[in-house]
C-alpha cells in the first residue's frame, strides 16, 4: 500500500460500517432460536426473505462497482488536466502540442501563452478559470475523487461481507430444515 492509501484508510476509520448507509446483515448464530421467532413461521418464507436481501446486496455491489470504475477513470483524467495546467503555468512562450480529437485521432495545436483555461465541469457545463484557480479546482476535485474512491472501496468490501453472511444464513437454515425433516421421518 502506498502512503496515500494509508491516509485514506486512517481517515475512513476502522469502526465505520458503511458510508453509503448499507444495512448490516445479522448472522444467524442459533438457527433453532431464530426459527422459533413468530415472524419466522415458515422456512420457505425465511429463505425467500433472505434471497431478496441477497439480491439487494448484489444490486448494491453492482452499483458500487460501476461507481468505482467511473472514479478510477475520472482520477487519471483530472491528473492529466492538472499536469497540463502546470505546463501552461511554466511555459511562457508558444506551446506546440497534439490533442485527442477522437479515439486514436490526434490534431496538432499551437497554444499561445495564456493565463486562462476552460474546464468541463460536467452536465455540459464549461467555465473559464485563471490558471491558478483551475489548478486549485482540479486539485480539490482529485482529492475528493480519491476520498470517494476510498469510501466506495470500503463499502464494496462491506457489501460483499453482507451478502456472504446472507448466503451462509441461507445455507444454515436450509440445512437445519433438512435435518429437522430427516428427524421427523419414521425410521
Amino acid at each position: 500500500m502506498e502512503d496515500g492509501d494509508n491516509k485514506v484508510e486512517i481517515e475512513l476509520g476502522k469502526d465505520r460500517k458503511s458510508y453509503a448507509g448499507i444495512p448490516e446483515a445479522d448472522f444467524v448464530d442459533d438457527v433453532e432460536a431464530f426459527m422459533a421467532k413468530p415472524e419466522n413461521d415458515s422456512v420457505d418464507k425465511v429463505l425467500r426473505k433472505l434471497d431478496e436481501s441477497h439480491g439487494k446486496y448484489k444490486f448494491m455491489e453492482f452499483n458500487l462497482v460501476n461507481k468505482r470504475r467511473r472514479l478510477k477513470s475520472q482520477i487519471p483524467d483530472l491528473e492529466r488536466s492538472l499536469e497540463m495546467i502546470e505546463k501552461l503555468q511554466i511555459e511562457k512562450s508558444t506551446l506546440e502540442t497534439q490533442f485527442l480529437l477522437s479515439e486514436q485521432v490526434y490534431a496538432k495545436a499551437i497554444i499561445p501563452p495564456t493565463d486562462k483555461v476552460c474546464l468541463w465541469l460536467g452536465a455540459n457545463v464549461m467555465l473559464e478559470y485563471t490558471l491558478d484557480d483551475a489548478q486549485e479546482v482540479l486539485t480539490k476535485n482529485i482529492e475528493a475523487a480519491k476520498k470517494n474512491l476510498g469510501y466506495v472501496e470500503h463499502d464494496l468490501d462491506f457489501v460483499r461481507d453482507q451478502y456472504t453472511t446472507v448466503e451462509v444464513n441461507m445455507a444454515r437454515i436450509y440445512n437445519w430444515e433438512v435435518k429437522r425433516r430427516q428427524a421427523a421421518k419414521p425410521t
